[in-house]
This record gives structure tokens, sequence and C-alpha cells, in this order.
């Protein structure tokens, strides 16, 4: 009972923290702050934090770290901070909302991956590929469909200036922009997830794992803001909301956010950890809408179901897999009991 509730609860947690942080993000930006510096400081924080805790609690059962482990580690870290920086640029030029949706589109671009790098085999016989092929397809248009069609507003939040906000399609580029940075941000978060499960294969510890992506990432974010931002004021954490969100996002956003998918993806596989995706979409309209003066519009609400009818075929079609695999698992293991006993005949 344990072993199911506490993944069960920990994705819960771990879904509402990421749709906090997607919202906090965009009002930090939205004030003047640099993504890259914001990536900086969240996830210099959480590695301050896992680098004495990740070796403690692994310190009886730690691999040693060699080269090429760390080489994977880098890796890790390169995938997820490209996956960070188009998140955050794609949030800023559109909404919480969108990105919250766009999420979904993670195991269909996944799913792409595993076939191009031939984890994955497509077989036009089987109704589990043809379901994570037609997901993935489904799931794709409806992204489509949420960045470039945005129709009336549902819901109005208090401010009258999303009030007047009623063009069919979307004739801000802004918004299309976004969409697409959400959707390069989703193939570098599909092609993170195939690397993390094949380092947590070799590397099983959890936390030192995800130290070290963290690690990487706040030195690949530093360089590229010294880069892009010369001016030292861009590194200020005034006002005082700066210093919050970021803090938020250090401890909450990445060390237990990161820390907990990691565990729950080790303990029950991706495809448990993708079902809660969905769950993000209704906290960040909530949110958006009364608290924060978003307008909620028809185009966001249909690309939204639209993905995930399609993020759920992908997920079924995976289930059938993982069924089949177990299936012919159990029968190997049946013939070669039989095979046993007939010798001990």
């Amino acid at each position: 009972m344990v072993k199911v509730t506490l993944p069960f609860v920990g994705m819960i947690l771990a879904e509402c923290a990421q749709t906090f942080l997607i919202i906090l993000s965009k009002q930090v930006m939205a004030e003047g702050m640099t993504s890259f510096v914001f990536i900086f400081y969240s996830n210099s924080i959480a590695a301050l934090i896992l680098l004495p805790s990740s070796f403690f609690i692994h310190r009886f059962q730690r691999p040693p770290i060699t080269f090429s482990t760390l080489s994977r580690f880098f890796i890790l870290g390169l995938l997820g901070y490209l996956a960070q920086a188009f998140g955050y640029a794609g949030i800023n030029y559109s909404s919480a909302t969108l990105g919250t949706a766009m999420l979904n589109l993670v195991p269909g671009f996944t799913f792409i991956l595993a076939i191009l790098f031939g984890m994955e085999q497509l077989d036009w016989r089987s109704s589990s590929s043809l379901a994570k092929l037609l997901g993935t397809i489904v799931s794709i248009s409806g992204a489509f469909v949420a960045t470039l069609y945005k129709g009336v507003a549902l819901l109005n939040g208090p401010s009258p200036a999303n009030l007047s906000q009623h063009q069919v399609f979307s004739q801000d580029s802004n918004w299309i922009l976004g969409g697409l940075f959400l959707a390069a941000d989703c193939v570098m978060a599909s092609a993170f997830t195939i690397v993390q499960a094949s380092v947590l294969k070799k590397y099983p510890a959890e936390l030192i794992v995800v130290f070290f992506y963290c690690f990487f990432v706040a030195i690949l974010s530093a360089m590229t803001c010294l880069v892009v931002k010369s001016d030292i004021g861009a590194w200020s954490l005034e006002p005082n909301f700066r210093l919050l969100a970021v803090l938020y996002s250090g401890v909450i956003g990445s060390a237990f956010q990161v820390g907990v998918i990691t565990w729950c993806l080790h303990q029950t596989g991706p495809v448990f950890v993708s079902m809660f995706k969905p769950i993000g979409i209704v906290i960040s309209v909530v949110i958006g809408v009364v608290f924060l003066g978003d307008a909620f519009y028809l185009g966001s609400l249909i690309g939204a179901v639209v993905i995930v009818i399609g993020f759920y075929s992908v997920l079924w079609g995976k289930s059938k897999d993982i069924e089949a695999r177990s299936l012919e698992s159990r029968g190997n293991q049946t013939l070669l009991l039989k095979d046993n006993s007939s010798e001990d005949i």
C-alpha cells in the first residue's frame, strides 16, 4: 500500500510545485528579471541543498563517479538547461496556462525520439504502436490549436485589459513565438527523460544525479548570462519578490520537485510519472484567472483537451507494451521452471 501511496502523493505535490513555479516565473520575468539569471539562482540554491544531503543519503549505496558518469551527468544538465531556457522563454511570451498544457506533449515527443534512436519499434499491426502514433499526432495537433487559435475569452480575470481581446485567431506574434519555444521545451524534456532513464540504470543514486544536474545547469546558465547580459544590475534580487521567487524555485521547484519526480521515475517508471501532467492545466487556469487576472480562451481549452486525449492515447499504448513484456517475461519463467522440473525427473 505504501509503495503505491507514496509515489501517488509525491507526483501530486510535484505537479503542484511545478505549476506554481511556472506561474511565479511568469510574474518575475514580467517584472524584468532575465530568465537565465532566474535559472542560475534556482539551480545554484538547489545544488547547494543537494550537495550535502544527496551524498549523505546515498553514503552506503554510491557507485563510483567516473569520467564516463560525469559526461552523462553533463549531457543531462545540458538537456535540462535547454528545456528550462526554452520553457521560461515560452512562458514569458505566452501564458502559464499554455505552458502547462504544452507539457503534455512530452510523452508524444519521447515516443518519436525513441523511434529515431531505435529504442522503440513501430509495428503497424500492433494496437499499442498505432495508439502511440495516433496519440502523438493528436497531441501535436492540439498544440497547434492552442498556439494559433485564440477564440473568445471563456473566463476573464479582474484585469480590464483582457476584456477586449476577442480575436478568433491569434494575431499576437509573441503568443505564437511562445508556443514554438514551449514546443522546443517539450522536445528537450523528452530527450532529457530518455537520457535520465539511461543514467539512472547505470547510476541508481537518484539525489546525486539530481545534484549534478542542477550543478551543470547552474554553470551553463551563468555562462550564458555573462555573454547575453553584461549589466551587473541583471543579477539583482531586488525587489524582495524576486528573492522569494528564487528561493521557492531553488528549494521547491528544483530540489524538491526534480528529486521527487526522479525518485518516482525510478520506483514506478515513466508511464506512471507522465499520467499526472494534465493536473497542472487545471491548477494554472484557476490561479491564472482568479489571482493573476489572466483570461482563459476557447482555443486554450480546445487545444488542452485535444493534447490530453493524445497524451492518454500514448500512455495507453505504452501501458499495453509494458503488459505484453510482463506476460512474455512470466511465460519465459514458466518455461524455465518446466524445463528444470523435467531435468530433475
